[in-house]
């Protein structure tokens, strides 16, 4: 497509070239071209008519086609370029041409080179005079016109001062001359129809180059171009007339030529734009206010003009006058429009400033209007309703007198942001004092009030959102708070440990004075187990209270978990005054029973305290305090107080080291067992063993205290007890099997290894798989078992007693668990702890507790078993106050299971063991 425009646009030059050089070729005494007349013009303008007419033709029926094959093309541009309609242009553009070429046939047939044509108009000039309005409209086809009567008025106005402003231009300096020569210029005003038609069609359409769709961009230009080119051929040829004299040799003739034969190749030359890309005529959109340019660049030029010729001319034709008085009017037309224009925007103003009162009245949000300084410009009469402030007591003292001096800064960075040239809105967040005194959260933005003739202000809009803030507290306070004791939980104090040490170590470069002191509940765990877990809360706040009432105001008491609580001392303390609250807190706690509903409770309380030392952190801390704690209820807890100390995070370090070791001993089968008679005070004779593990480990053998602790916490106990089990009932079988050796079994039994859910069933099939008789095994408890879950371990061992076990309690006297439990276990056994046996002789309570002992099992027919007997004197005096049973180093150490077997050959010795 391109070469055809290229081809066109070649052929249309040389044409036009050749045909110009006619004005240099004289025949007959005249240039050729004006020999030749208007009848090549014409063939021209007949041929432009005909390619236009087809090319109208052509697009109006395939215009459904070209939309098809385009689907990106059809909707959207038509939608974008309303108004334009191609195959309607170039119509009215080929009836513009046949017009001019009806003209050009027509002028000389009339024989208008008479010495009085320049002085009237003829038939030929009507043609051509129609042809102006058919090339207008056109024209708009390709470039429309600006919608509504405003921008419609706007546009014909500018055109008008700018067609004067030319025209006067063009008075002044080609027909002034002319006008003064002519003795007839009456009629002068026939001969200027021509260029006056043609200054206002092209002042009317030349703006619209620059506002036409970029679709037809280049048709708008070429056909622009055309124009021009046949206007200045009228201007040349109006000349012409009033001269009687032809032109630079009839120069006119080529000229139109060369108008009429670009239009001729128009569609030819554009049917390649149909998919031009968008772009813009100036950077900045000018073109939008092209019909104000051209007004005020002509009005600018025909200024200077005519105060260039004022000076030089005596006298200003009477036109003059005319033209400018009649630019004058339509100016004053303008003014009026644009003070109609004015009034309509201060309507609007006004109606806007209307619907804002009225938003303002009916919203939920407070809205102010704020000057520079901080007085209250406007307040919205919502604010009543939300603050409870009267109008009159706001707008008296600016914004800061509500606002909290803490959130003031935020308020004056927001209009010194505005001070500095900032168009976008900033959100504050503030507090503001309400008519009651308390402080509401308002979320609000700021942006810039603009008003004409007025200094710029700030419209603040605010709302209150104090509920929101509210709830987001409680969530807050939900989530680093316990909801059974209100304290402050582990993840709060965890944070708040944190922030203590990073804070004390910045200030001081050293942590001393931080302390955590941690404190658990002795036996809580069974309470809550017999009692509820109702119970159990009720008795965690009460413990709260107490404890909240001693700890002061400059720490953090929390709940850690479960019955531990904690303190993290946050004030710089001695050693001592830390040491000191411990102590009240272990006091405050076993001080006086707790009462909850009807029942009373003593409880008592573990504590571990630890310090902060340099280059500690904070999960340090907690872990020592922790540690600590644990190392008191180790020892015993009621009331222990633990201070952690190195050596302890050393020692859990190792038992958790030695718990490895105990699965990989258990593993590898290195432990064994020992076995310790029983015998018959009187008669020597040993009745029964019990079973000890021991553990051979690196070619030694470890003590039963240095591994049976861990294995109890890491649940190795369980598979260990099921071992020990199932070896003495097998040993113990076999000794019954092949002997008459009526001799009995006792195996102790940990609190984990009680409450396992397959105790009893373990227990039944090892005495199935060994064949012992369940009578001859006794499984020793401690009181442990029947403090931990005192409720499931006494259905445990009564199961037990089901199978035919018999039961015993281990280290009876130590505590108030065997006592209260005796009529309902249904004990056949007793076993008095040693320390009892130690102090034997020496310590007449401790004798009398002995004697009563035996009494107290002698009258329920239990089996009392003296534990720890290690001197003679121990001896008789259980035999005077009649213990039939007894066991310690006396009788004999614990031994494998072949010095047993050597042992019960007869009696044991006892005199001289």
């Amino acid at each position: 497509m391109k070469s055809d425009s290229r081809i066109w646009f070649g052929g249309i030059m040389a044409i036009t070239l050749v045909y110009a050089l006619g004005t240099l070729v004289d025949s007959g005494g005249l240039p050729l071209t004006v020999r030749a007349g208007t009848w090549p013009t014409a063939v021209a303008a007949g041929l432009a008519a005909l390619s236009l007419l087809y090319a109208a033709r052509t697009r109006a029926l395939g215009g459904t086609e070209a939309v098809e094959a385009r689907p990106d093309a059809g909707r959207t541009e038509e939608a974008e370029d309303s108004g334009v309609d191609g195959a309607a242009a170039l119509r009215f553009l080929g009836f513009s041409a046949l017009a001019w070429c009806a003209g050009a046939v027509t002028y000389p047939v009339t024989g208008l080179f008479s010495a009085n044509a320049a002085l009237s108009l003829t038939f030929a000039d009507l043609f051509s005079l129609v042809a102006l309005p058919l090339f207008a409209i056109g024209f708009t086809r390709f470039a429309p016109l600006p919608q509504g009567v405003r921008p419609s008025l706007r546009h014909f106005t500018d055109s008008y001062v700018c067609a004067a402003a030319v025209f006067a231009v063009v008075w002044l300096l080609l027909f002034a001359p002319l006008y003064s020569e002519l003795e007839n210029s009456g009629f002068i005003g026939f001969a200027l129809v021509y260029p006056v038609a043609d200054i206002v069609v092209l002042c009317l359409l030349a703006p619209l180059v620059f506002t036409s769709p970029h679709r037809t961009r280049r048709a708008v230009v070429l056909t622009m171009g055309a124009f021009i080119i046949i206007c200045g051929a009228d201007l040349i040829g109006t000349i012409t007339r009033l001269t009687g004299e032809p032109l630079a040799g009839g120069i006119e003739y080529p000229v139109r030529l060369l108008g009429f034969a670009l239009l001729a190749g128009l569609p030819w030359l554009i049917r390649d734009n149909a998919g031009v890309a968008p772009r813009r005529i100036t950077g900045r959109g000018l073109y939008r206010f092209a019909p104000e340019i051209a007004a005020t660049a002509a009005l600018a030029l025909a200024a200077v003009v005519l105060t260039v010729a004022a000076l030089r001319i005596d006298g200003v034709a009477p036109v003059l006058p005319l033209v400018a008085g009649s630019a004058v009017l339509v100016l004053l037309v303008r003014v009026a429009g644009l003070l109609e224009e004015n009034a309509t925007l201060a309507r609007m103003v006004h109606t806007r400033e209307r619907h804002f009162h009225e938003l303002a009245k009916n919203s939920g949000d407070v809205i102010l209007i704020l000057e520079e300084d901080g007085t209250i410009f406007y307040v919205s009469p919502g604010t009543a309703e939300a603050f409870g402030y009267r109008l009159d007591d706001i707008l008296a003292d600016p914004i800061t007198a509500i606002v909290h001096p803490e959130d003031v800064p935020r308020l004056g960075a927001a209009v010194s942001a505005f001070k500095r040239g900032a168009t976008e809105g900033v959100h504050l967040r503030v507090r503001v004092r309400a008519a009651d005194g308390t402080w509401r959260h308002t979320e609000s933005t700021a942006s810039l009030y603009e008003r004409p003739g007025e200094p710029n202000r700030l419209l603040v809009t605010a709302r209150d959102i104090s509920a929101q803030v509210a709830l987001q507290e409680q969530v807050n306070h939900l989530t680093f708070h316990d909801g059974i004791t209100g304290l402050p939980n582990r993840a709060y104090l965890e944070e708040r440990a944190r922030e203590v040490l990073g804070r004390s170590g910045r200030a001081e470069g050293r942590r001393s004075g931080v302390a955590a002191i941690f404190l658990d509940l002795d036996g809580f765990t069974a309470v809550n187990d017999s009692a509820g877990h109702t119970f159990g809360d009720y008795l965690l706040a009460q413990a709260a209270r107490r404890l909240r009432s001693t700890v002061n105001a400059g720490h953090t008491l929390a709940r850690w978990g479960g019955d531990e609580f904690s303190v993290l001392i946050e004030e710089s303390a001695q050693a001592g005054h830390v040491v000191d609250l411990a102590e009240r807190l272990v006091r405050v706690i076993s001080g006086e029973p707790f009462q909850v509903a009807d029942r009373e409770v003593v409880l008592s309380a573990s504590v571990g305290v630890a310090f902060a030392e340099p280059g500690i952190d904070s999960g340090e801390l907690l872990r020592n305090a922790d540690m600590a704690m644990a190392r008191a209820k180790e020892l015993g807890g009621g009331g222990r107080l633990e201070i952690y100390a190195a050596h302890m995070h050393a020692k859990v370090v190792h038992r958790l080291e030695l718990q490895t070791k105990l699965r990989q001993a258990l593993a590898e089968g290195e432990f064994l067992l020992e076995y310790q008679p029983v015998v018959d005070l009187e008669s020597s004779r040993v009745t029964a063993v019990e079973a000890l593990v021991r553990w051979r480990h690196d070619g030694s053998v470890v003590p039963p205290d240095e591994f049976i602790g861990p294995a109890e916490e890491s649940g190795l106990i369980v598979p260990l007890g099921e071992w020990i089990l199932r070896e003495a009932c097998q040993k113990v079988a076999v000794w019954r099997a092949t002997s008459d050796w009526d001799i009995g079994l006792s195996v102790n039994i940990s609190v984990k290894q009680a409450l396992s859910s397959r105790f009893v069933e373990t227990v039944a099939g090892v005495l199935a798989e060994s064949g012992l008789a369940a009578d001859v095994l006794t499984m020793e408890v401690d009181e442990e078992v029947l403090l931990e879950n005192p409720g499931e371990a006494v259905a445990r061992l009564s199961e037990l007693r089901e199978l035919g076990v018999r039961l015993a309690i281990d280290d009876f006297g130590m505590g108030y668990a065997s006592l209260a439990h005796l009529r309902q276990l249904q004990v056949d056994e007793i076993k008095i702890d040693p320390s009892f046996i130690r102090d034997l002789g020496t310590d007449g309570t401790v004798t009398l507790l002995t004697h009563t002992i035996i009494r107290l099992g002698q009258d329920l027919g239990m089996q009392v078993v003296a534990e720890g007997i290690e001197r003679p004197e121990q001896l008789e005096r259980l035999r005077a106050m009649g213990c039939a049973y007894g066991q310690g180093f006396l009788v004999a150490k614990p031994m494998a299971s072949d010095g047993v077997e050597a042992l019960v050959g007869g009696e044991a010795d006892i005199s001289m063991a």
